[in-house]
């Protein structure tokens, strides 16, 4: 069974910055892309950047240089520094693993249960 724990999220005002950390745990054989969605109030679940195992990366148009994704894969662990922060960055943070959890598996999507990301004064 796999395991995606988040954190780092919180209140903070326009302008500051916060980091996202997902680390992955139990059965793993190996991850494709590791990876950051929002979801906003009364929207559609989008993403926010991904990263896969040769560190390229993926992010959408709205990151406007404000946002770092990067991964450590000893650690099994995917950061997300947010900085320049807005009040439309306001949601709700899912961490997404693509991976093999067995070398017998099919690959699969892996959700974390989200952290709120508020960005109010």
């Amino acid at each position: 069974q796999v395991q995606l724990v988040e954190s780092g999220g919180g209140l903070v005002q326009p302008g500051g910055s916060l980091k996202l950390s997902c680390t992955a745990s139990g059965s793993i054989f190996r991850i494709v892309s590791m990876g950051w969605y929002r979801q906003a109030p009364g929207k559609q679940r989008e993403l926010v950047a991904d990263i896969n195992a040769g560190h390229a990366i993926n992010k959408a148009d709205f990151v406007k240089g404000r946002f770092t994704i990067s991964r450590d894969n000893a650690k099994n662990a995917v950061y997300l520094q947010m900085n320049s922060l807005e009040p439309e960055d306001t949601g709700v943070y899912y961490c997404d693993d693509r991976l093999y959890p067995t070398i017998k598996s099919t690959c699969g999507d892996y959700w974390g249960q989200g952290t709120q990301v508020t960005v109010s004064s």
